[in-house]
């Protein structure tokens, strides 16, 4: 693993001449075989630029060769690759489980070999998209007009990977050696999301939905917590709420690990998926409040969203959470959302 560190630290390494290098072994990036960039949001583009002038690689992609490391970016990001296509050897779009495997091996029987050989070999595998294979025409306001293959190997359009079910989770997580923001288990019990909000890239990127069971989630809770020592899970999804055995699910961790004194994390929850039932499951166990996500402070600009949420039902919601005992609510808003007044 290697992150980019906040600007001083950053000042302070190109000071003293050392290179961006992995966490774990501190070995420099520009040793390893290739590097994954994680890009869940178009403003990382420029981070990903740092990284690689930090690291003492070339940041564009047609000055790099087989002697440097292959750069890969995938995340949400990739959906939406032109902006940082010079950058990038290849973009990997969509689920990721599967295609890292296909991509690790193609890059094994291509070591060693001529760049073009390598990037040939990632373009032929589905869901990898490699630009210097593409010609992109712009219209005048540069959004894009055309694109076009220039290779045998590359594919149009690049369809995203999807797996049918998900894998099961990893349960030997990393245990991080100073208190961090987040700091507990974390699994993720739905990938997807049918609710189609307006601003949500990611609900429209990861569809269709798929679930964890209960049980496999029990077993993945149970299997996590003697390896790490933590005392909170979260219960990860888009929307964990919408979780179609959620109420089950949060009663029986709290049945199950009752002498543990295990916390319990569900993070964005949507108030028209919220029942007195989860409420009641949630309040036997610990938990320190409730998230809520209504995102507009009125339903005019909600349903512009396609996030319809009454304010009465809201209203709702608080009193039921109030009268368990709870007394605190977050609420997520967004500032600056068109039609705004």
């Amino acid at each position: 693993r290697a992150y980019l560190p906040w600007i001083d630290m950053i000042a302070a390494m190109r000071g003293a001449g050392i290179p961006l290098y992995s966490l774990e072994s501190r070995t420099p990036l520009t040793e390893f075989d290739v590097i994954g960039v994680s890009l869940p949001y178009e403003q990382l583009y420029t981070n990903l630029l740092e990284m690689l002038d930090l690291a003492g690689l070339p940041c564009l992609a047609a000055d790099r060769d087989e002697r440097h490391p292959l750069i890969v970016a995938g995340g949400h990001a990739a959906f939406n690759p032109e902006p940082a296509a010079d950058f990038v050897d290849a973009f990997a779009v969509g689920d990721g489980e599967e295609l890292v495997v296909d991509l690790v091996r193609a890059y094994e029987r291509t070591r060693g070999k001529p760049r073009e050989t390598q990037l040939r070999a990632l373009a032929s595998i589905p869901g990898i998209y490699v630009p210097r294979f593409y010609d992109v025409d712009y219209n005048e306001d540069g959004t894009v007009a055309a694109v076009r293959p220039n290779v045998a190997e590359a594919k149009l359009p690049v369809l995203k990977r999807i797996v049918s079910s998900l894998p099961a989770p990893p349960t030997r997580l990393l245990v991080p050696t100073i208190d961090i923001s987040h700091n507990r288990a974390s699994i993720e019990i739905q990938r997807g999301c049918s609710r189609g909000c307006r601003f949500c890239q990611a609900g429209h990127s990861l569809r269709p939905v798929r679930e964890r069971s209960v049980e496999e989630i029990l077993a993945a809770v149970e299997a996590m917590l003697p390896l790490t020592g933590f005392e909170e899970v979260g219960l990860l999804s888009l929307s964990p709420s919408d979780h179609s055995d959620i109420e089950r699910l949060v009663r029986e961790i709290v049945e199950r690990f009752a002498d543990r004194h295990l916390s319990i994390s569900l993070p964005a929850l949507r108030a028209d998926s919220f029942s007195v039932g989860l409420a009641e499951a949630v309040a036997r166990g610990r938990h320190s409040g409730f998230t809520f996500a209504p995102e507009a402070a009125s339903e005019r600009l909600r349903a512009v969203i396609n996030k319809r949420i009454a304010t009465e039902q809201m209203l709702e919601v608080a009193r039921e959470v109030f009268q368990r005992g709870w007394r605190t609510i977050k609420l997520y808003f967004m500032i600056g959302l068109p039609g705004e007044q």
